[in-house]
């Protein structure tokens, strides 16, 4: 079977509140997820043995990978999986939870497996928390470890996304981001600029470039961010002339791109 391609896209994390540490010694969150027109393409096959091959970065270890085995307990087929990597490792939009949730829809649907979307949120969970969100397909609301989705409808916009060369580590984020538990907000509605991404601060102290792209940002959007546990930071507009604008007066040091954001996942149909 010839290979075929399909998105992955990436997501911001519009805010993104810690409320507190769980006994499980994950922290609860609250944040808005928001799908964007641009990420990872994974190429996919089906074979007539059992065998899953990956071409693409980690081997074994990718997600990609992860995923495809975590969907053979349901049959004795294979495939070929391989990557085309666009996103930043590290970076905090989403991106290998992005490519192992296409590979979960995608072979859903070539294997003839008919799982259903909240099957598939349930199966994915273990493999990473903002899994779920991409199988989910929607912006929403997300709770718990992000596994907790209600979805929002947004208005259109479009982002500048600047990405700093650094890869964060999430787990070391949280380690030492010493904030104070936040307040839960009140949603919906939701209206863009409300809250605060609680990492950024523990972030931005470690990494130089974070800071620099964050500054930057504000001094022409105030209400810049971060997403997730970095590395990437991002402004919002109502155009994408405007966005378009800021991204080409980008110092000569700083990379990023220009996005709109998205009401579904592209695949969303794959899954009733």
């Amino acid at each position: 079977m010839e290979i075929g391609w399909y998105p992955a896209p990436a997501k911001l994390n519009l805010f993104l509140h810690v409320l507190g540490r769980r006994a499980d010694g994950y922290h609860e969150l609250q944040t808005v997820f928001r799908l964007i027109d641009h990420g990872d393409r994974v190429g996919i096959a089906v074979r007539n043995d059992a065998e899953v091959r990956f071409s693409g970065i980690f081997g074994e270890d990718n997600l990609c990978v992860r995923a495809a085995r975590l969907l053979q307990s349901q049959t004795r087929k294979g495939c070929d999986i391989a990557l085309e990597k666009n996103l930043p490792i590290g970076g905090g939009l989403g991106g290998g939870s992005s490519d192992a949730a296409t590979v979960l829809l995608v072979l859903n649907k070539l294997w003839g497996l008919g799982l259903t979307r909240q099957r598939l949120m349930q199966i994915c969970l273990p493999l990473g928390a903002d899994i779920p969100f991409f199988i989910y397909g929607r912006n929403a609301l997300g709770e718990g470890i992000g596994e907790r989705l209600q979805a929002l409808d947004l208005p259109p916009a479009w982002y500048l996304v600047l990405t700093p060369q650094v890869s964060v580590s999430t787990r070391e984020t949280f380690e030492s981001a010493l904030t104070l538990p936040s307040k839960r907000l009140k949603i919906p509605p939701f209206l863009s600029g409300q809250g605060a991404n609680d990492l950024e601060a523990a972030v931005v102290a470690r990494y130089p470039d974070v800071a620099a792209g964050l500054a930057w940002l504000r001094q022409h959007r105030p209400q810049a961010r971060m997403t997730g546990s970095g590395a990437c930071v991002f402004a919002e507009f109502e155009t994408e002339a405007e966005a378009r604008a800021l991204h080409s007066a980008l110092p000569g040091v700083m990379k990023g791109f220009v996005a709109r954001g998205l009401d579904r996942h592209p695949l969303y149909g794959f899954t009733d």
